[in-house]
Protein backbone atom coordinates (compact mmCIF):
# COMPACT_ATOMS: atom_id res chain seq x y z
CA UNK A 1 0.00 0.00 0.00
CA UNK A 2 1.20 3.02 -1.14
CA UNK A 3 1.60 6.51 1.56
CA UNK A 4 -0.74 7.92 0.31
CA UNK A 5 -3.38 5.48 0.00
CA UNK A 6 -2.22 4.12 3.84
CA UNK A 7 -2.80 8.28 4.77
CA UNK A 8 -6.11 8.61 2.94
CA UNK A 9 -7.26 5.82 4.85
CA UNK A 10 -5.92 7.31 8.58
CA UNK A 11 -6.91 10.14 8.32
CA UNK A 12 -10.15 12.90 7.92
CA UNK A 13 -10.93 11.64 4.84
CA UNK A 14 -8.63 14.10 2.62
CA UNK A 15 -8.48 13.46 -0.69
CA UNK A 16 -4.49 13.91 -0.86
CA UNK A 17 -2.39 13.33 1.92
CA UNK A 18 0.39 15.98 3.09
CA UNK A 19 4.23 14.75 1.30
CA UNK A 20 6.14 13.62 4.00
CA UNK A 21 9.10 15.24 2.40
CA UNK A 22 7.16 18.07 3.85
CA UNK A 23 8.26 17.55 7.41
CA UNK A 24 12.05 17.41 6.51
CA UNK A 25 11.63 20.97 4.96
CA UNK A 26 9.75 22.40 7.77
CA UNK A 27 11.93 20.93 10.33
CA UNK A 28 14.74 23.16 8.47
CA UNK A 29 12.77 26.21 9.07
CA UNK A 30 11.04 25.83 12.34
CA UNK A 31 10.60 29.31 12.87
CA UNK A 32 9.11 29.80 9.65
CA UNK A 33 6.64 27.21 10.63
CA UNK A 34 6.03 27.85 14.10
CA UNK A 35 5.22 31.77 12.96
CA UNK A 36 3.08 30.93 10.38
CA UNK A 37 0.95 28.36 12.63
CA UNK A 38 0.62 30.88 15.35
CA UNK A 39 -1.56 33.25 12.67
CA UNK A 40 -3.26 30.38 11.89
CA UNK A 41 -4.51 30.20 15.67
CA UNK A 42 -5.47 33.99 15.66
CA UNK A 43 -7.42 33.80 11.90
CA UNK A 44 -8.86 30.50 13.81
CA UNK A 45 -10.04 32.41 16.06
CA UNK A 46 -10.97 35.48 14.75
CA UNK A 47 -12.87 33.02 12.03
CA UNK A 48 -15.07 31.66 14.88
CA UNK A 49 -15.69 35.68 16.59
CA UNK A 50 -17.09 36.53 13.11
CA UNK A 51 -19.32 33.79 12.98
CA UNK A 52 -20.59 34.40 16.41
CA UNK A 53 -20.90 38.28 15.52
CA UNK A 54 -23.23 36.84 12.26
CA UNK A 55 -25.29 34.46 13.49
CA UNK A 56 -25.63 35.64 17.20
CA UNK A 57 -29.36 34.97 16.81
CA UNK A 58 -28.33 30.59 16.58
CA UNK A 59 -27.80 30.09 20.70
CA UNK A 60 -26.72 26.68 20.11
CA UNK A 61 -23.95 28.21 17.39
CA UNK A 62 -22.97 31.06 20.14
CA UNK A 63 -22.33 28.45 22.70
CA UNK A 64 -20.67 25.93 20.58
CA UNK A 65 -18.37 28.45 19.45
CA UNK A 66 -17.51 30.20 22.32
CA UNK A 67 -15.11 27.96 24.07
CA UNK A 68 -13.15 27.39 20.95
CA UNK A 69 -12.60 31.08 20.12
CA UNK A 70 -10.80 30.44 23.64
CA UNK A 71 -8.89 27.53 23.08
CA UNK A 72 -7.66 28.70 19.20
CA UNK A 73 -6.05 31.84 21.18
CA UNK A 74 -4.46 29.42 23.72
CA UNK A 75 -3.04 27.83 21.02
CA UNK A 76 -1.47 30.85 19.97
CA UNK A 77 -0.34 31.80 23.49
CA UNK A 78 1.52 28.32 23.50
CA UNK A 79 3.09 28.53 19.77
CA UNK A 80 4.38 31.73 20.88
CA UNK A 81 6.05 30.55 23.93
CA UNK A 82 7.24 27.79 21.82
CA UNK A 83 8.80 30.75 19.87
CA UNK A 84 10.13 32.63 22.91
CA UNK A 85 11.69 29.37 24.28
CA UNK A 86 13.79 29.10 21.29
CA UNK A 87 15.05 32.26 21.10
CA UNK A 88 13.54 33.03 17.53
CA UNK A 89 11.70 35.81 15.97
CA UNK A 90 7.65 36.07 15.97
CA UNK A 91 7.73 37.41 12.48
CA UNK A 92 5.46 39.01 10.26
CA UNK A 93 2.00 37.52 9.00
CA UNK A 94 2.27 35.97 5.30
CA UNK A 95 -0.44 35.94 3.03
CA UNK A 96 -1.63 32.81 2.87
CA UNK A 97 -2.26 31.49 -0.52
CA UNK A 98 -4.03 28.16 0.82
CA UNK A 99 -6.53 30.19 2.82
CA UNK A 100 -6.97 32.29 0.30
CA UNK A 101 -7.34 30.02 -2.77
CA UNK A 102 -10.24 27.91 0.07
CA UNK A 103 -12.09 31.22 0.45
CA UNK A 104 -12.69 31.56 -3.44
CA UNK A 105 -14.54 27.76 -3.34
CA UNK A 106 -17.05 29.36 -0.73
CA UNK A 107 -20.67 29.53 -2.94
CA UNK A 108 -22.24 33.42 -2.60
CA UNK A 109 -25.72 33.79 -2.21
CA UNK A 110 -28.09 31.35 -1.09
CA UNK A 111 -30.09 31.35 2.55
CA UNK A 112 -28.48 32.07 5.62
CA UNK A 113 -28.46 28.36 6.21
CA UNK A 114 -26.29 27.77 2.63
CA UNK A 115 -24.28 30.94 4.12
CA UNK A 116 -23.36 29.45 7.43
CA UNK A 117 -23.14 25.77 6.08
CA UNK A 118 -20.09 27.30 3.79
CA UNK A 119 -18.40 28.99 5.87
CA UNK A 120 -18.46 25.90 8.49
CA UNK A 121 -17.19 23.78 6.01
CA UNK A 122 -14.25 25.93 4.88
CA UNK A 123 -13.17 26.19 9.02
CA UNK A 124 -13.69 22.22 8.97
CA UNK A 125 -11.41 21.91 6.01
CA UNK A 126 -8.88 23.85 7.89
CA UNK A 127 -8.64 22.31 11.42
CA UNK A 128 -8.62 18.77 9.25
CA UNK A 129 -5.55 19.85 7.05
CA UNK A 130 -3.84 21.62 10.32
CA UNK A 131 -4.40 18.41 12.49
CA UNK A 132 -2.97 16.16 9.65
CA UNK A 133 0.05 18.19 9.56
CA UNK A 134 0.17 18.53 13.12
CA UNK A 135 0.20 14.33 13.09
CA UNK A 136 3.15 14.63 10.83
CA UNK A 137 5.17 17.31 13.16
CA UNK A 138 4.15 14.87 16.06
CA UNK A 139 5.87 11.60 14.68
CA UNK A 140 8.75 12.81 12.26
CA UNK A 141 10.23 16.18 14.06
CA UNK A 142 13.06 15.58 16.28
CA UNK A 143 12.44 17.97 19.10
CA UNK A 144 10.68 16.03 21.72
CA UNK A 145 9.24 18.96 22.95
CA UNK A 146 7.56 20.17 19.70
CA UNK A 147 6.55 16.29 19.50
CA UNK A 148 4.10 16.29 22.55
CA UNK A 149 2.83 19.55 21.43
CA UNK A 150 2.02 18.77 18.33
CA UNK A 151 0.66 15.76 19.77
CA UNK A 152 -1.54 17.73 21.85
CA UNK A 153 -2.97 20.27 19.29
CA UNK A 154 -3.40 17.31 16.61
CA UNK A 155 -6.30 16.06 18.88
CA UNK A 156 -7.67 19.60 19.94
CA UNK A 157 -8.05 20.20 16.07
CA UNK A 158 -9.69 17.02 15.09
CA UNK A 159 -12.49 17.98 18.10
CA UNK A 160 -12.90 21.17 15.95
CA UNK A 161 -12.90 19.98 12.54
CA UNK A 162 -15.51 17.32 13.72
CA UNK A 163 -17.41 20.20 15.84
CA UNK A 164 -17.67 22.28 12.58
CA UNK A 165 -19.13 19.23 10.58
CA UNK A 166 -21.92 18.58 13.04
CA UNK A 167 -23.24 21.90 13.23
CA UNK A 168 -23.37 22.21 9.67
CA UNK A 169 -25.81 19.54 9.38
CA UNK A 170 -27.86 21.12 12.29
CA UNK A 171 -28.39 23.63 10.24
CA UNK A 172 -28.60 22.52 6.62
CA UNK A 173 -29.73 19.28 5.50
CA UNK A 174 -27.13 16.64 6.48
CA UNK A 175 -27.50 15.08 2.48
CA UNK A 176 -26.65 18.33 1.22
CA UNK A 177 -23.81 18.67 3.49
CA UNK A 178 -22.08 15.87 3.25
CA UNK A 179 -22.41 16.42 -0.59
CA UNK A 180 -20.54 19.83 -0.72
CA UNK A 181 -18.11 18.82 1.54
CA UNK A 182 -17.04 15.98 -0.68
CA UNK A 183 -16.80 19.19 -3.32
CA UNK A 184 -14.50 20.74 -1.04
CA UNK A 185 -12.32 17.73 -0.41
CA UNK A 186 -11.65 17.35 -3.89
CA UNK A 187 -11.31 21.23 -4.60
CA UNK A 188 -8.45 21.21 -1.45
CA UNK A 189 -6.85 18.04 -3.12
CA UNK A 190 -6.57 20.60 -6.43
CA UNK A 191 -5.18 23.47 -4.44
CA UNK A 192 -2.93 21.73 -2.53
CA UNK A 193 -1.31 19.83 -6.15
CA UNK A 194 -0.95 23.36 -7.38
CA UNK A 195 0.56 25.28 -4.62
CA UNK A 196 3.40 22.07 -3.97
CA UNK A 197 5.52 21.47 -0.80
CA UNK A 198 6.25 24.36 1.08
CA UNK A 199 8.28 24.26 4.18
CA UNK A 200 7.47 28.04 5.48
CA UNK A 201 3.88 27.48 5.93
CA UNK A 202 2.23 25.12 7.67
CA UNK A 203 -0.32 24.82 4.92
Amino acid sequence: MSWEESTRQKMLHLKLPTDPRWVNIAEMKIGDILTDHAYCEQKAASSCISLILRFFDLPELVDTLTPIVAEEWGHFERVLEQIRKRDLNFGEPRKDEYVMRLQGFVKKGGNRAQQLTEVLLLNALIEARSCERFKLLSKNIQDEELQKFYYELMISEAGHYVTFIELARKYQDPEKVNARWQEWLDFEAEVLKEIGIRGDRMH
